[in-house]
Protein backbone atom coordinates (compact mmCIF):
# COMPACT_ATOMS: atom_id res chain seq x y z
CA UNK A 1 0.00 0.00 0.00
CA UNK A 2 1.32 3.66 -0.70
CA UNK A 3 1.47 5.70 2.44
CA UNK A 4 0.64 9.33 2.62
CA UNK A 5 2.74 11.55 0.42
CA UNK A 6 6.07 12.77 1.83
CA UNK A 7 5.51 10.65 5.29
CA UNK A 8 8.64 8.68 6.22
CA UNK A 9 8.36 6.23 9.06
CA UNK A 10 11.03 5.03 11.15
CA UNK A 11 11.68 1.15 10.75
CA UNK A 12 12.09 -0.75 14.19
CA UNK A 13 15.87 -1.88 15.09
CA UNK A 14 16.31 -5.24 14.32
CA UNK A 15 18.98 -7.84 15.64
CA UNK A 16 23.07 -6.33 14.70
CA UNK A 17 23.64 -9.80 13.25
CA UNK A 18 20.14 -10.94 11.37
CA UNK A 19 21.09 -10.19 7.65
CA UNK A 20 17.42 -8.82 6.86
CA UNK A 21 16.05 -12.09 4.53
CA UNK A 22 13.14 -13.85 4.97
CA UNK A 23 14.02 -18.11 6.83
CA UNK A 24 12.58 -20.93 5.85
CA UNK A 25 12.26 -22.94 9.18
CA UNK A 26 13.14 -26.32 8.42
CA UNK A 27 13.81 -28.96 6.19
CA UNK A 28 13.08 -32.66 6.08
CA UNK A 29 14.77 -35.99 5.24
CA UNK A 30 13.92 -39.58 5.18
CA UNK A 31 15.85 -42.99 4.21
CA UNK A 32 14.53 -46.39 4.00
CA UNK A 33 16.12 -49.69 2.77
CA UNK A 34 19.47 -48.94 3.49
CA UNK A 35 22.73 -50.01 5.16
CA UNK A 36 23.08 -47.19 8.46
CA UNK A 37 20.35 -44.76 7.02
CA UNK A 38 21.77 -41.98 10.06
CA UNK A 39 24.14 -41.42 7.81
CA UNK A 40 22.27 -40.67 4.75
CA UNK A 41 20.20 -38.88 6.58
CA UNK A 42 22.76 -36.67 7.91
CA UNK A 43 24.21 -36.09 4.86
CA UNK A 44 21.04 -35.22 3.29
CA UNK A 45 20.48 -32.79 6.42
CA UNK A 46 23.53 -31.06 5.88
CA UNK A 47 22.51 -30.40 1.96
CA UNK A 48 19.37 -29.01 3.44
CA UNK A 49 21.42 -27.33 5.97
CA UNK A 50 20.17 -23.76 4.24
CA UNK A 51 16.59 -24.05 5.37
CA UNK A 52 17.56 -24.16 8.76
CA UNK A 53 21.00 -23.87 10.92
CA UNK A 54 20.02 -23.55 14.96
CA UNK A 55 19.56 -27.25 15.15
CA UNK A 56 18.78 -30.81 13.95
CA UNK A 57 17.41 -34.27 15.04
CA UNK A 58 17.59 -37.96 13.56
CA UNK A 59 15.59 -40.62 14.68
CA UNK A 60 16.16 -44.21 12.87
CA UNK A 61 15.00 -47.59 14.22
CA UNK A 62 16.83 -50.89 14.56
CA UNK A 63 14.79 -54.52 15.05
CA UNK A 64 17.31 -55.44 17.59
CA UNK A 65 17.93 -51.68 19.34
CA UNK A 66 14.25 -50.13 18.52
CA UNK A 67 13.78 -46.40 18.00
CA UNK A 68 16.58 -44.05 18.40
CA UNK A 69 16.74 -40.43 18.60
CA UNK A 70 19.76 -37.39 18.88
CA UNK A 71 18.19 -34.04 18.83
CA UNK A 72 21.00 -30.73 18.76
CA UNK A 73 21.64 -27.48 18.71
CA UNK A 74 23.78 -25.99 15.86
CA UNK A 75 25.00 -27.49 12.35
CA UNK A 76 24.63 -30.82 10.84
CA UNK A 77 28.39 -30.76 10.21
CA UNK A 78 29.37 -30.31 13.84
CA UNK A 79 27.34 -32.54 15.65
CA UNK A 80 25.81 -35.18 13.15
CA UNK A 81 29.89 -36.30 11.56
CA UNK A 82 31.02 -37.35 15.44
CA UNK A 83 31.49 -41.65 15.27
CA UNK A 84 30.53 -41.03 18.83
CA UNK A 85 26.84 -39.64 18.17
CA UNK A 86 26.16 -41.88 14.26
CA UNK A 87 26.95 -45.41 16.21
CA UNK A 88 23.87 -44.34 18.55
CA UNK A 89 21.66 -44.01 15.69
CA UNK A 90 21.56 -47.85 14.07
CA UNK A 91 19.16 -49.06 11.54
CA UNK A 92 18.28 -48.95 8.24
CA UNK A 93 14.88 -46.52 8.28
CA UNK A 94 15.57 -43.18 9.50
CA UNK A 95 14.34 -39.57 9.32
CA UNK A 96 15.59 -36.16 10.09
CA UNK A 97 15.05 -32.33 10.39
CA UNK A 98 16.86 -29.41 10.25
CA UNK A 99 15.21 -26.27 12.33
CA UNK A 100 15.73 -22.02 11.84
CA UNK A 101 13.91 -19.78 14.22
CA UNK A 102 14.47 -16.14 14.63
CA UNK A 103 17.84 -14.19 15.25
CA UNK A 104 18.57 -14.05 18.85
CA UNK A 105 16.11 -16.16 19.58
CA UNK A 106 17.86 -19.55 20.41
CA UNK A 107 18.12 -18.91 24.21
CA UNK A 108 14.40 -19.03 23.96
CA UNK A 109 14.47 -22.74 22.08
CA UNK A 110 14.27 -25.74 24.38
CA UNK A 111 15.79 -28.78 22.94
CA UNK A 112 12.26 -30.58 23.16
CA UNK A 113 11.13 -28.35 20.63
CA UNK A 114 13.68 -29.72 17.99
CA UNK A 115 12.25 -32.37 15.67
CA UNK A 116 11.66 -35.12 14.53
CA UNK A 117 8.87 -35.65 17.36
CA UNK A 118 8.21 -39.52 18.20
CA UNK A 119 5.02 -40.65 19.76
CA UNK A 120 4.31 -44.57 21.09
CA UNK A 121 0.73 -46.26 19.86
CA UNK A 122 -0.80 -49.15 20.47
CA UNK A 123 0.54 -50.77 17.27
CA UNK A 124 3.98 -49.38 17.61
CA UNK A 125 5.66 -46.06 17.80
CA UNK A 126 6.32 -43.71 14.80
CA UNK A 127 8.11 -40.21 14.33
CA UNK A 128 6.99 -37.46 12.19
CA UNK A 129 9.55 -34.08 10.71
CA UNK A 130 7.35 -31.61 9.38
CA UNK A 131 8.28 -28.85 6.95
CA UNK A 132 5.66 -25.73 7.06
CA UNK A 133 3.39 -24.11 9.52
CA UNK A 134 -0.09 -25.47 10.59
CA UNK A 135 -2.35 -22.33 10.60
CA UNK A 136 -4.96 -23.31 13.02
CA UNK A 137 -2.11 -24.80 15.86
CA UNK A 138 -3.81 -22.79 18.60
CA UNK A 139 -7.50 -24.11 18.07
CA UNK A 140 -6.23 -27.66 18.16
CA UNK A 141 -3.71 -27.60 20.86
CA UNK A 142 -6.55 -26.11 23.28
CA UNK A 143 -9.19 -28.95 21.86
CA UNK A 144 -6.67 -31.49 22.76
CA UNK A 145 -5.64 -30.26 26.19
CA UNK A 146 -8.99 -29.55 26.82
CA UNK A 147 -9.30 -33.42 26.02
CA UNK A 148 -6.50 -34.91 28.06
CA UNK A 149 -3.33 -34.60 25.88
CA UNK A 150 0.06 -33.12 27.43
CA UNK A 151 2.09 -31.55 25.12
CA UNK A 152 6.11 -31.49 25.30
CA UNK A 153 7.14 -28.58 22.95
CA UNK A 154 5.82 -25.19 22.16
CA UNK A 155 6.12 -26.32 18.16
CA UNK A 156 2.46 -26.51 16.06
CA UNK A 157 3.90 -29.47 14.44
CA UNK A 158 3.38 -31.84 17.80
CA UNK A 159 -0.52 -31.15 16.72
CA UNK A 160 0.20 -33.54 14.33
CA UNK A 161 1.18 -36.46 17.02
CA UNK A 162 -1.90 -35.60 19.31
CA UNK A 163 -3.89 -36.09 16.61
CA UNK A 164 -2.81 -39.42 15.65
CA UNK A 165 -3.25 -40.58 18.78
CA UNK A 166 -6.86 -39.70 19.41
CA UNK A 167 -7.26 -41.55 16.14
CA UNK A 168 -9.24 -45.04 16.01
CA UNK A 169 -7.89 -45.64 12.75
CA UNK A 170 -6.22 -49.40 12.70
CA UNK A 171 -2.57 -48.05 11.49
CA UNK A 172 0.18 -45.65 11.39
CA UNK A 173 -0.76 -44.12 7.73
CA UNK A 174 -4.23 -44.01 8.33
CA UNK A 175 -4.02 -42.59 12.04
CA UNK A 176 -1.89 -39.85 10.01
CA UNK A 177 -4.40 -39.11 6.71
CA UNK A 178 -6.85 -38.60 10.02
CA UNK A 179 -4.76 -36.24 11.84
CA UNK A 180 -3.75 -34.01 8.77
CA UNK A 181 -7.21 -34.00 7.68
CA UNK A 182 -7.41 -31.53 10.77
CA UNK A 183 -4.79 -29.74 9.82
CA UNK A 184 -4.63 -26.81 7.66
CA UNK A 185 -2.45 -24.07 6.15
CA UNK A 186 1.07 -26.21 4.67
CA UNK A 187 2.57 -29.25 5.57
CA UNK A 188 5.58 -31.25 4.03
CA UNK A 189 5.91 -34.59 6.61
CA UNK A 190 8.55 -37.37 6.32
CA UNK A 191 7.88 -39.72 9.24
CA UNK A 192 8.48 -43.22 9.99
CA UNK A 193 7.43 -46.66 11.66
CA UNK A 194 9.09 -49.51 12.35
CA UNK A 195 8.95 -50.41 9.08
CA UNK A 196 7.15 -48.10 6.95
CA UNK A 197 8.59 -44.11 5.37
CA UNK A 198 5.69 -41.92 4.47
CA UNK A 199 5.77 -38.46 3.07
CA UNK A 200 3.09 -36.54 3.14
CA UNK A 201 1.70 -32.77 1.02
CA UNK A 202 -0.47 -31.01 1.97
CA UNK A 203 -3.54 -30.45 -0.85
CA UNK A 204 -2.51 -26.91 -2.12
CA UNK A 205 1.53 -28.37 -2.06
CA UNK A 206 2.63 -24.96 -0.41
CA UNK A 207 6.21 -26.16 0.43
CA UNK A 208 8.28 -28.79 -1.13
CA UNK A 209 9.00 -32.95 -1.10
CA UNK A 210 10.76 -34.74 -3.19
CA UNK A 211 10.87 -38.65 -3.67
CA UNK A 212 14.58 -40.48 -4.81
CA UNK A 213 15.52 -43.82 -5.38
CA UNK A 214 19.16 -45.13 -3.98
CA UNK A 215 20.29 -48.59 -4.64
CA UNK A 216 17.67 -51.39 -5.46
CA UNK A 217 15.32 -51.13 -2.73
CA UNK A 218 16.22 -47.46 -1.46
CA UNK A 219 14.27 -44.76 -1.05
CA UNK A 220 14.59 -41.22 0.21
CA UNK A 221 12.30 -38.24 0.58
CA UNK A 222 13.59 -34.56 0.52
CA UNK A 223 12.70 -31.09 0.87
CA UNK A 224 14.87 -30.70 -2.05
CA UNK A 225 16.73 -32.55 -4.74
CA UNK A 226 19.98 -30.92 -3.87
CA UNK A 227 20.01 -33.38 -0.88
CA UNK A 228 19.61 -36.63 -3.33
CA UNK A 229 22.82 -35.42 -5.38
CA UNK A 230 24.77 -35.42 -1.98
CA UNK A 231 24.38 -39.32 -1.91
CA UNK A 232 24.07 -40.17 -5.42
CA UNK A 233 20.17 -40.80 -5.20
CA UNK A 234 18.01 -40.68 -8.28
CA UNK A 235 15.31 -38.43 -8.63
CA UNK A 236 12.09 -39.95 -9.23
CA UNK A 237 9.79 -37.30 -9.03
CA UNK A 238 7.95 -35.11 -6.48
CA UNK A 239 5.67 -36.13 -4.03
CA UNK A 240 2.21 -34.28 -5.29
CA UNK A 241 0.24 -31.65 -3.74
CA UNK A 242 -2.21 -33.52 -1.75
CA UNK A 243 -0.44 -37.13 -2.05
CA UNK A 244 0.91 -39.60 0.61
CA UNK A 245 3.45 -42.16 -0.36
CA UNK A 246 4.34 -45.21 1.83
CA UNK A 247 7.50 -47.31 1.39
CA UNK A 248 8.20 -50.38 3.00
CA UNK A 249 11.40 -52.03 3.64
CA UNK A 250 11.22 -54.26 0.95
CA UNK A 251 10.79 -51.38 -1.64
CA UNK A 252 7.06 -51.34 -2.08
CA UNK A 253 5.86 -47.80 -2.66
CA UNK A 254 1.92 -47.08 -2.57
CA UNK A 255 0.68 -43.58 -2.95
CA UNK A 256 -3.14 -42.61 -2.36
CA UNK A 257 -4.49 -39.16 -2.45
CA UNK A 258 -6.27 -39.02 1.04
CA UNK A 259 -7.67 -35.25 1.07
CA UNK A 260 -10.43 -32.86 -1.10
CA UNK A 261 -8.72 -32.03 -4.07
CA UNK A 262 -7.48 -27.75 -3.97
CA UNK A 263 -5.98 -25.77 -6.77
CA UNK A 264 -1.81 -25.89 -6.59
CA UNK A 265 -0.33 -23.07 -4.59
CA UNK A 266 3.43 -23.79 -4.27
CA UNK A 267 5.28 -20.96 -2.89
CA UNK A 268 6.88 -19.35 -5.68
CA UNK A 269 9.72 -17.94 -2.69
CA UNK A 270 10.84 -21.32 -2.71
CA UNK A 271 12.42 -20.19 -6.58
CA UNK A 272 13.17 -16.72 -5.44
CA UNK A 273 15.38 -17.66 -2.77
CA UNK A 274 14.80 -20.60 -0.19
CA UNK A 275 15.90 -23.26 -2.54
CA UNK A 276 18.98 -24.15 -3.23
CA UNK A 277 20.59 -22.48 -6.90
CA UNK A 278 21.40 -26.04 -7.73
CA UNK A 279 17.97 -28.04 -6.61
CA UNK A 280 15.04 -28.98 -9.59
CA UNK A 281 11.84 -27.19 -8.67
CA UNK A 282 8.33 -28.49 -10.56
CA UNK A 283 10.70 -29.61 -13.42
CA UNK A 284 12.71 -26.31 -13.50
CA UNK A 285 16.22 -25.63 -12.55
CA UNK A 286 16.07 -23.16 -9.35
CA UNK A 287 19.38 -21.49 -11.01
CA UNK A 288 17.42 -21.15 -14.21
CA UNK A 289 14.70 -19.46 -13.07
CA UNK A 290 16.59 -16.94 -10.89
CA UNK A 291 18.61 -16.24 -13.90
CA UNK A 292 15.46 -15.45 -15.72
CA UNK A 293 14.40 -13.12 -12.93
CA UNK A 294 17.37 -11.21 -13.71
CA UNK A 295 16.70 -10.81 -17.54
CA UNK A 296 12.90 -9.57 -16.67
CA UNK A 297 14.07 -7.49 -14.12
CA UNK A 298 16.38 -5.73 -16.74
CA UNK A 299 13.87 -5.44 -19.47
CA UNK A 300 11.13 -3.82 -16.80
CA UNK A 301 13.84 -1.75 -15.18
CA UNK A 302 17.07 -0.57 -17.28
CA UNK A 303 19.19 1.80 -15.87
CA UNK A 304 22.50 3.67 -17.45
CA UNK A 305 25.38 1.98 -14.91
CA UNK A 306 28.91 1.09 -15.65
CA UNK A 307 28.91 -2.47 -13.25
CA UNK A 308 26.31 -5.24 -12.47
CA UNK A 309 26.87 -6.63 -8.87
CA UNK A 310 25.19 -9.52 -6.70
CA UNK A 311 24.70 -9.39 -3.33
CA UNK A 312 26.35 -12.69 -2.61
CA UNK A 313 25.04 -15.21 -2.76
CA UNK A 314 21.49 -14.54 -3.15
CA UNK A 315 21.59 -12.25 -5.56
CA UNK A 316 23.89 -13.95 -7.87
CA UNK A 317 22.40 -15.63 -10.29
CA UNK A 318 19.08 -12.84 -11.13
CA UNK A 319 22.51 -10.33 -11.29
CA UNK A 320 24.02 -12.70 -13.66
CA UNK A 321 20.81 -12.32 -16.23
CA UNK A 322 20.66 -8.86 -15.39
CA UNK A 323 23.92 -8.17 -17.01
CA UNK A 324 23.35 -10.62 -19.96
CA UNK A 325 20.17 -9.16 -20.94
CA UNK A 326 21.63 -5.45 -20.85
CA UNK A 327 24.79 -5.88 -21.64
CA UNK A 328 26.84 -3.93 -18.65
CA UNK A 329 29.47 -5.96 -17.20
CA UNK A 330 28.51 -8.15 -14.05
CA UNK A 331 31.59 -7.94 -11.28
CA UNK A 332 31.43 -9.08 -8.31
CA UNK A 333 31.66 -5.71 -6.44
CA UNK A 334 31.23 -7.06 -2.68
CA UNK A 335 32.90 -10.74 -1.62
CA UNK A 336 31.07 -12.36 1.26
CA UNK A 337 33.33 -14.00 4.21
CA UNK A 338 32.78 -17.15 3.68
CA UNK A 339 33.67 -18.66 7.03
CA UNK A 340 30.68 -15.60 9.09
CA UNK A 341 28.18 -18.28 10.73
CA UNK A 342 25.03 -17.32 12.31
CA UNK A 343 27.10 -16.34 15.86
CA UNK A 344 30.76 -14.65 15.42
CA UNK A 345 30.95 -13.12 18.62
CA UNK A 346 28.87 -11.57 21.45
CA UNK A 347 28.72 -8.19 20.09
CA UNK A 348 30.10 -5.31 22.17
CA UNK A 349 28.86 -1.74 20.89
CA UNK A 350 32.38 -1.66 18.67
CA UNK A 351 31.59 -4.83 17.02
CA UNK A 352 27.77 -4.25 16.80
CA UNK A 353 28.69 -0.73 14.80
CA UNK A 354 30.44 -2.79 11.95
CA UNK A 355 27.18 -4.48 11.21
CA UNK A 356 27.16 -6.33 7.76
CA UNK A 357 30.85 -5.66 7.28
CA UNK A 358 31.76 -8.80 9.41
CA UNK A 359 29.72 -10.64 6.57
CA UNK A 360 30.65 -8.79 3.24
CA UNK A 361 33.59 -6.74 1.78
CA UNK A 362 33.67 -3.94 -0.91
CA UNK A 363 35.76 -4.63 -3.87
CA UNK A 364 37.19 -1.07 -3.72
CA UNK A 365 39.40 -1.63 -6.76
CA UNK A 366 36.52 -2.56 -9.19
CA UNK A 367 33.83 -0.47 -7.83
CA UNK A 368 35.37 2.90 -7.49
CA UNK A 369 34.02 5.97 -9.64
CA UNK A 370 31.36 3.54 -11.52
CA UNK A 371 27.81 3.36 -11.38
CA UNK A 372 26.65 0.34 -9.68
CA UNK A 373 23.21 -1.53 -9.89
CA UNK A 374 23.21 -3.44 -7.26
CA UNK A 375 20.49 -6.77 -7.85
CA UNK A 376 19.52 -8.59 -4.53
CA UNK A 377 16.19 -11.10 -4.21
CA UNK A 378 14.38 -9.22 -1.30
CA UNK A 379 14.32 -6.62 0.61
CA UNK A 380 12.25 -6.99 3.85
CA UNK A 381 13.28 -4.74 6.81
CA UNK A 382 16.19 -2.70 5.05
CA UNK A 383 18.50 -2.86 7.52
CA UNK A 384 21.11 -4.71 5.20
CA UNK A 385 20.20 -2.70 2.23
CA UNK A 386 21.46 0.80 3.85
CA UNK A 387 24.11 -0.72 5.17
CA UNK A 388 25.93 -2.66 1.72
CA UNK A 389 24.91 0.78 0.00
CA UNK A 390 27.06 2.90 2.32
CA UNK A 391 29.72 0.86 2.26
CA UNK A 392 29.53 0.81 -1.93
CA UNK A 393 29.70 4.79 -1.49
CA UNK A 394 32.20 5.04 0.98
CA UNK A 395 34.61 2.78 -1.19
CA UNK A 396 33.97 5.24 -4.16
CA UNK A 397 31.38 4.23 -6.02
CA UNK A 398 28.97 7.04 -8.15
CA UNK A 399 25.87 5.81 -7.95
CA UNK A 400 23.87 2.65 -6.50
CA UNK A 401 20.73 1.44 -8.19
CA UNK A 402 18.91 -1.32 -6.64
CA UNK A 403 17.15 -3.81 -8.33
CA UNK A 404 14.86 -6.25 -6.81
CA UNK A 405 14.61 -9.99 -7.77
CA UNK A 406 11.21 -10.27 -5.87
CA UNK A 407 8.67 -7.82 -5.97
CA UNK A 408 7.84 -5.39 -2.46
CA UNK A 409 7.71 -7.92 0.56
CA UNK A 410 4.35 -6.52 1.89
CA UNK A 411 3.12 -9.52 3.98
CA UNK A 412 3.93 -11.75 6.41
CA UNK A 413 3.96 -15.42 5.64
CA UNK A 414 1.96 -18.02 7.80
CA UNK A 415 2.82 -21.20 5.51
CA UNK A 416 6.70 -21.91 7.54
CA UNK A 417 8.28 -19.21 6.98
CA UNK A 418 10.33 -16.56 9.62
CA UNK A 419 8.49 -13.01 8.44
CA UNK A 420 8.78 -10.54 10.44
CA UNK A 421 5.34 -8.38 11.83
CA UNK A 422 3.76 -6.50 8.95
CA UNK A 423 4.67 -3.18 10.89
CA UNK A 424 8.38 -4.49 11.03
CA UNK A 425 8.53 -5.02 6.50
CA UNK A 426 9.50 -1.63 5.11
CA UNK A 427 7.35 -2.01 1.80
CA UNK A 428 4.48 -2.26 3.84
CA UNK A 429 4.99 1.05 5.38
CA UNK A 430 6.56 2.76 2.59
CA UNK A 431 5.48 3.37 -1.48
CA UNK A 432 8.96 2.35 -3.48
CA UNK A 433 9.87 6.18 -4.06
CA UNK A 434 10.07 6.36 -0.01
CA UNK A 435 11.60 3.63 0.16
CA UNK A 436 14.67 4.69 -2.47
CA UNK A 437 14.67 7.79 -0.38
CA UNK A 438 14.76 5.87 3.16
CA UNK A 439 17.71 3.70 1.33
CA UNK A 440 19.49 6.25 0.14
CA UNK A 441 19.82 4.88 -3.23
CA UNK A 442 19.63 6.53 -6.86
CA UNK A 443 16.94 4.68 -7.80
CA UNK A 444 15.00 1.41 -6.68
CA UNK A 445 12.79 -1.25 -8.70
CA UNK A 446 11.44 -4.61 -8.06
CA UNK A 447 10.39 -7.21 -10.43
CA UNK A 448 6.34 -7.27 -11.15
CA UNK A 449 4.59 -10.14 -10.06
CA UNK A 450 3.44 -10.74 -13.87
CA UNK A 451 7.32 -10.74 -14.40
CA UNK A 452 8.07 -12.88 -11.52
CA UNK A 453 5.69 -15.34 -12.60
CA UNK A 454 7.17 -15.08 -16.38
CA UNK A 455 10.67 -15.91 -14.73
CA UNK A 456 9.36 -19.05 -13.24
CA UNK A 457 7.68 -20.32 -16.81
CA UNK A 458 4.18 -19.30 -16.59
CA UNK A 459 4.00 -17.02 -20.45
CA UNK A 460 0.68 -15.22 -19.79
CA UNK A 461 1.72 -14.30 -15.88
CA UNK A 462 0.09 -14.08 -12.67
CA UNK A 463 -3.86 -15.35 -13.48
CA UNK A 464 -5.17 -12.72 -10.98
CA UNK A 465 -8.53 -14.76 -10.24
CA UNK A 466 -6.72 -18.13 -9.46
CA UNK A 467 -3.30 -17.36 -9.09
CA UNK A 468 -0.54 -20.34 -9.76
CA UNK A 469 1.35 -19.95 -6.68
CA UNK A 470 1.52 -18.51 -3.21
CA UNK A 471 2.59 -15.33 -3.73
CA UNK A 472 0.63 -14.17 -0.37
CA UNK A 473 4.10 -12.35 0.85
CA UNK A 474 3.77 -10.11 -2.40
CA UNK A 475 -0.12 -10.02 -2.73
CA UNK A 476 -1.43 -10.25 0.79
CA UNK A 477 -3.61 -13.32 -1.35
CA UNK A 478 -3.57 -15.81 1.51
CA UNK A 479 -4.26 -19.58 0.25
CA UNK A 480 -5.41 -20.37 3.75
CA UNK A 481 -6.57 -18.09 5.83
CA UNK A 482 -4.61 -17.81 8.83
CA UNK A 483 -7.27 -18.48 11.44
CA UNK A 484 -5.17 -18.16 14.40
CA UNK A 485 -3.51 -14.89 13.51
CA UNK A 486 -6.89 -13.63 12.61
CA UNK A 487 -7.81 -14.31 16.01
CA UNK A 488 -5.54 -12.70 17.43
CA UNK A 489 -6.65 -9.88 15.63
CA UNK A 490 -4.15 -9.91 12.15
CA UNK A 491 -6.07 -8.16 9.28
CA UNK A 492 -6.56 -9.61 5.77
CA UNK A 493 -6.21 -7.65 3.03
CA UNK A 494 -8.81 -5.59 2.25
CA UNK A 495 -10.66 -4.74 -1.64
CA UNK A 496 -8.80 -1.89 -1.35
CA UNK A 497 -5.81 -2.59 -0.68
Amino acid sequence: MDSEPGLMRTMPPSHPFDDDKLKEECGVFGAIGVTDAASFVALGLHALQHRGQEAGGIVTYDPEAGFHSARRFGYVRDNFTSQEVMETLPGSIGIGHVRYSTAGSKGNTAIRDVQPFFGEFSMGGAAVAHNGNITNADALRRELIDRGSIFQSSSDSECIIHLMARSLQRNIPERMKDALRRVEGAFSVVAMTRTKLIGVRDPRGVRPLVLGRLGDKGYVLSSETCALDIIGAEFLREVEPGEMVVISQDGKLTSSKPFEAKPSRFCIFEHVYFSRPDSILEGRSVYETRRQIGIELAKEAPVEADLVCPVPDSGTPAAIGYAFESGIPYGMGIIRNQYMGRTFIEPSEQIRNMGVRLKLNVNRALIRDKRIILVDDSVVRGTTSRKIKDMLLDAGAAEVHFRIASPPTMWPCFYGVDTPDRAKLLAAQMSVEEMRDHLGVDSLRFISLDGLYRAAGIAQGRNNDAPQYCDACFSGDYPVVPSDMVDKGFELKTAAE
